[in-house]
């Protein structure tokens, strides 16, 4: 009897800091760390959601913007943060399903040191160049670039990201030569194909889509199997000689592992609302970024099958970040 007392106290407790955790959450300003510079596909998603989960939550969240290392600091400040919900990471294939393929000693397993929150947005890589490069079509680009020893200028958000993982694999599939330059996000990315310091990049639809309306690049293709509905005038890859070629960019929410279930929970539910509200999917999607939110469940397994999916691609191709 004084066995089973002690076993139904000890239950009590942890049910009751457990609660005491979640039913006063949050405490503070939440901080929403960003792997990539302000501007890029990763920041507007972001930035578009936190102010509706923020009043949601009666907090504050705020941005922090961590580029560099292809998101790998925002990753490990993620991973190594309390598991209390004041910490939030917007990751994505990069981050979640690429760097520990083709970076050793990283700081963070993305299986093991993260609890999923919610899939947020998935959207086509688009392939486009700067006005000088003198090609119209996908095949015109491949063609340029074998008559060029030293092949062609490609630049990218970062290591082992989406654009520069399609960059990787595009290259191997063409069978070209590209130089790869990383930049610390898709804005800065795109500021250096505009001055002529690349000839090339696969970005986000978020930072492609306005440029290639203004007519200040030119896009040639887009990395999925079906055509952008925002772009329905750009081909796929695979349709333009590269059958088979197929990249996506996704993001989603995490939080530390061990974060209660509690907390996990409320913010799915906040980020859902927001993602689904009106005003903030026509944006989404007014950017080639389709909100398709879910339960963490199915997050997480979707996190698993993308890890699992690049690191084949990956080992078989060969393809490494630098």
């Amino acid at each position: 009897m004084q066995r089973n007392a002690a076993l139904t106290a000890m239950l009590l407790l942890c049910c009751t800091s457990a609660h005491a955790q979640s039913g006063s959450y949050p405490t503070k300003p939440i901080r929403f760390i960003v792997g990539a510079a302000a501007g890029g596909g990763l920041d507007v998603v972001a930035r578009l959601t936190s102010p509706t989960v923020g009043a949601a939550l009666g907090q504050h969240v705020i941005i922090d913007n961590r580029g560099g290392a292809g998101g790998i600091i925002a990753a490990e400040l993620t991973a190594n943060s309390a598991p209390d919900g004041h910490t939030l990471l917007m990751g994505n294939i990069a981050s979640l399903a690429v760097h520990p393929h083709v970076y050793k000693g990283l700081g963070y397993d993305p299986i093991r040191d993260f609890a999923p929150g919610t899939f947020a947005v998935s959207g086509a890589n688009v392939l486009i160049v700067h006005p000088d490069v003198p090609v119209k079509t996908v095949q015109e680009l491949i063609a340029l670039a074998r008559s060029k020893p030293d092949g062609l200028v490609a630049g990218s958000p970062g290591h082992g990201s989406a654009g520069g993982l399609a960059a990787k694999l595009f290259s191997s599939m063409a069978k070209i030569k590209m130089v790869h330059v990383a930049y610390k996000g898709g804005a800065p990315a795109m500021t250096a194909l505009l001055s002529g310091e690349t000839q090339l990049i696969f970005a986000s639809p978020s930072t492609a889509i306005p440029q290639v309306k203004a007519g200040r690049v030119r896009g040639l293709a887009v990395s999925t199997l079906k055509r952008s509905p925002i772009l329905p005038e750009l081909p796929t890859i695979a349709e333009s000689g590269l059958p088979g070629f197929e990249t996506d960019n996704w993001y989603g929410m995490v939080v530390a592992a061990r974060t209660p279930r509690a907390i996990v929970e409320r913010l799915n539910t906040e980020f859902t609302r927001a993602l689904n509200a009106p005003d903030v999917k026509q944006a989404l999607l007014r950017q080639g970024l389709d909100p398709t939110p879910g339960t963490p469940e199915a997050f997480g397994k979707y996190i698993k099958a993308e890890y699992e999916k690049w690191g084949k691609l990956i080992r078989e191709a060969g393809i490494q970040t630098n």
